[in-house]
């Protein structure tokens, strides 16, 4: 039996970046400023701290400078939310990123409404869900971006495709979903409260996984062929899909480590630059 094919999103991502760095670069000789992103972590969660940390890195390598700012576990949302409209009145900050989660005492909603649109690179506030809705100019979420880029790089064509998006949070599951509409796609959108999980996946050409719980999707439901779209990432580096019983059926499928998640940064990087020249009107 052939197994499928991996999406090497760590190469796909690096081209990316090149890219990104490159368009930075030129940025920054043409008007002599650097794009600058500003990275918001509330509280010291282990993971976060590793994720705010290696989207720095990764600024760097992209000649965008970045600004770091933590702040205390207890911070409530008002402070959360000025210290997020003062970045957004910055004229030396060109992107946001709000790392969450951000405790639960914190209006998490209202924090990202707190993003100026124009600077909302991460892609979470009502105004970027509604212009990535539309196909209107605007900011899409980084992952689901990512996602497509993928689905490009590979020629998979949505247009008049199945697909079916395991997982509904505002960030991932809706505007992935939102995407592969605008592409044509008949979206389904699958959840905890939906019935037979196993059956809607049997028809999908293109699943996407984004529900945040381990081997989810088994392989005995991917229908031979399928794209297969794995967004989880859980403990162990174990994604929400069963990738050895699922490599085995599909024709195309993203690894955990190495599929989605590099992409998600590569495109934050990307609308970071995206966001600067827009601002300084080049």
């Amino acid at each position: 039996m052939t197994q499928a094919r991996l999406m090497d999103g760590t190469a796909l991502a690096r081209r990316l970046v090149e890219d990104t760095a490159r368009r930075a670069a030129d940025l920054t000789a043409r008007t002599g400023t650097t794009p600058c992103l500003a990275t918001v972590l509330v509280g010291a969660d282990p993971a976060s701290v590793t994720y705010v940390r290696m989207k720095q890195n990764r600024c760097r390598k992209a000649g965008i400078a970045s600004r770091h700012v933590e702040l205390p576990a207890a911070t409530t949302t008002e402070e959360l939310v000025g210290t997020l409209r003062q970045l957004s009145a910055d004229p030396a900050v060109h992107g946001i990123l709000l790392q969450h989660p951000m405790g639960a005492h914190i209006d998490e909603r209202a924090a990202f409404e707190a993003i100026a649109p124009e600077k909302d690179v991460d892609g979470v506030t009502f105004a970027s869900f509604a212009t990535m809705s539309f196909g209107l100019p605007g900011f899409v979420s980084c992952t689901p971006g990512g996602i497509m880029r993928l689905l490009d790089a590979y020629d998979v064509d949505p247009s008049g495709k199945r697909a079916v998006v395991v997982g509904r949070s505002a960030i991932l599951g809706k505007p992935a979903g939102m995407l592969l509409l605008a592409r044509d796609a008949t979206v389904t959108y699958c959840h905890s409260r939906t019935t037979d999980l196993s059956a809607a996946v049997r028809e999908a050409d293109i699943v996407v996984a984004a529900v945040g719980r381990p081997r989810l999707v088994k392989g005995q439901d991917i229908k031979p062929g399928a794209v297969v779209i794995d967004a989880g990432y859980n403990p162990g580096n174990i994604g929400d899909v069963d990738f050895d019983s699922a490599v085995e059926r599909a024709s195309l499928i993203t690894p955990v480590p190495g599929g989605v998640g590099p992409m998600t940064i590569a495109t934050l990087l990307e609308q970071t630059v995206d966001a600067a020249a827009r601002q300084l009107g080049v």
